[in-house]
């Protein structure tokens, strides 16, 4: 278990505070205001790529940029600096389109817009410094690397869901669910992506930490839709619940620029992770909700990952949008599921809801690959 330190002064001086032999960062913020430049400066181990490297994140536009500068696939954009450009540009594309806004926006700045009306109040609400991105058709699949500089150390594929709703319908979210699953890429396509898109990402910057590739897997082959420069959430929980290495080595080499000499095993079978939500998330919601059955789902062999939550006078409650992971595996994706939602039904509190579709996307890819 791990202890929660208020941050009254600046990272470094708890880590010094503290002795730390190695910081992981894992929000974006921290990234681009430059933590690991800082920590390195003062010769301490850190996880992180640099403020620069960061930017692939912080600056949609100065990520879109990059791909092309570098022959790295992606959808055809343009960007745009105010409200007008971002009308006029609209001309470029067929609908639907995709407005992003440049910055941080913690996973909610972007809308697919089915007509002109959407994209038009999309530009307005998200504006003006943004990125409008031809819609891309396929399959989204998240594949994330831990890099030291030179040498890519891939994680298996996991699959994100994104809208808040059943079926990919209503708002951007920070992610509903998640589930990883090895079949969800074949070796051929790990290995172009590989070629493509990290390794050239990696050999142009000297990436450090986690480069993580939000992709659409295209009739043209896998395209970048994002880079994050962090482990994602929640993709990151049905990883660590399916990985079988010991991760705190492999962090200590990727600090220290020694990653060659490790390999990632895995369970076999997947695991799906659920996110539980307050009532009115990704909009507005209360908080201090008490939360009941935590105890119960774990006792079904899951997970259950604390993400909005703090500990109030009688037990914990809510503390945020996404409030709870509930994480499961199993022998194949099915067993993961069920498992995954058995635990759920444990849990209560007021206001809650939840996708109940996570990993069926990934039912019907199999199935249909068995129907060929």
């Amino acid at each position: 278990m791990g202890d929660c330190v208020p941050v009254a002064a600046s990272f470094l001086e708890i880590a010094e505070k503290l002795g730390a032999d190695l910081t992981v960062v894992g929000p974006e913020l921290p990234l681009v205001n430059g933590v690991v430049d800082e920590f390195r400066a003062a010769g301490r181990l850190i996880v992180g790529p640099t403020a620069e490297n960061a930017r692939l994140e912080g600056s949609k536009i100065f990520a879109k940029d990059f791909f092309r500068r570098h022959g790295i696939p992606t959808a055809e954009f343009a960007s745009v600096d105010t409200h007008d450009d971002a009308r006029r540009a609209l001309g470029r594309f067929r609908f639907p389109v995709v407005v992003k806004a440049d910055g941080l926006a913690a996973g909610k700045g972007v809308v697919i817009a089915q007509d002109r009306g959407e994209a038009e109040r999309a530009i307005e609400a998200l504006g003006p410094r943004l990125v409008i991105e031809e819609f891309l058709e396929g399959e989204e699949v998240s594949f994330i690397a831990v890099c030291d500089g030179r040498d890519i150390l891939p994680f298996a594929p996991t699959q994100d869901h994104k809208r808040v709703n059943d079926g990919d319908t209503g708002p951007n979210t920070g992610g509903m669910g998640a589930y990883c699953d090895s079949r969800i890429l074949t070796e051929a396509q790990t290995e172009q992506i590989l070629n493509t898109i990290m390794r050239p990402a990696v050999e142009a910057t000297g990436f450090t930490g986690f480069l993580y590739a939000g992709l659409i897997m295209t009739a043209d082959g896998p395209k970048v839709l994002e880079f994050n420069v962090r482990l994602g959430d929640p993709e990151t929980q049905p990883l660590m619940h399916r990985m079988t290495t010991d991760f705190a080595p492999v962090l200590m080499s990727a600090a220290r620029g020694e990653l060659g000499r490790h390999k990632l095993e895995w369970r076999r079978g997947a695991s799906v992770c659920v996110v539980m939500a307050s009532g009115g998330y990704p909009g507005g919601y209360p908080t201090g909700v008490p939360i009941r059955g935590i105890e119960e789902a774990e006792a079904t062999g899951a997970t259950v990952f604390h993400a909005g939550t703090r500990a109030g006078e009688k037990g914990i409650e809510t503390a945020g949008g996404r409030v709870l992971g509930v994480t499961a595996g199993g022998d194949d994706l099915r067993s993961a599921i069920e498992n995954a939602y058995a635990a759920v039904g444990k849990i209560e509190f007021a206001g809650m809801h939840y996708r109940r579709d996570i990993g069926q996307k990934g039912l019907k890819a199999a199935s249909a690959i068995r129907s060929h």
